[in-house]
């Protein structure tokens, strides 16, 4: 399952540089599908909708730090555990329950984000 920032976050930033998707975003930031990846052209979101790798997308969320759950893999293939939950002095990086992956799911995303 992809990892969610709860409204509990503090701002801190402390998870931003830790993720090797480079899948968390400031509240209120755009981002692209590029970011921190090997991403190009076109590519197609869990949802079904296709979007363009460089152009810029909607933050998740206004207020605090964010995930884009099409960019995260929990670290798998990475590290032993999601690195944002591990550095997050205020435990608010924890499993998105309404989004259920297992571990090949999330190595496939690695393998299509890091071509």
């Amino acid at each position: 399952m992809a990892i969610i920032i709860t409204d509990e976050c503090i701002n801190c930033g402390a998870c931003e540089p830790e993720c090797p998707n480079n899948a968390i975003y400031e509240g209120g930031v755009d981002w692209a599908m590029k970011d921190g990846t090997g991403v190009t052209g076109t590519y197609t979101l869990s949802d079904g909708k296709t979007i363009d790798a460089n152009s810029a997308q909607k933050p998740v969320s206004d207020d605090y730090y964010f995930i884009v759950p099409d960019k995260c893999t929990e670290c798998v293939g990475f590290h032993e555990e999601p690195q944002c939950a591990a550095v997050c002095p205020v435990d608010c990086c924890v499993p998105d329950p309404d989004r259920v992956e297992d571990k090949e799911i999330l190595l496939a995303r690695k393998e299509r984000l890091h071509l």
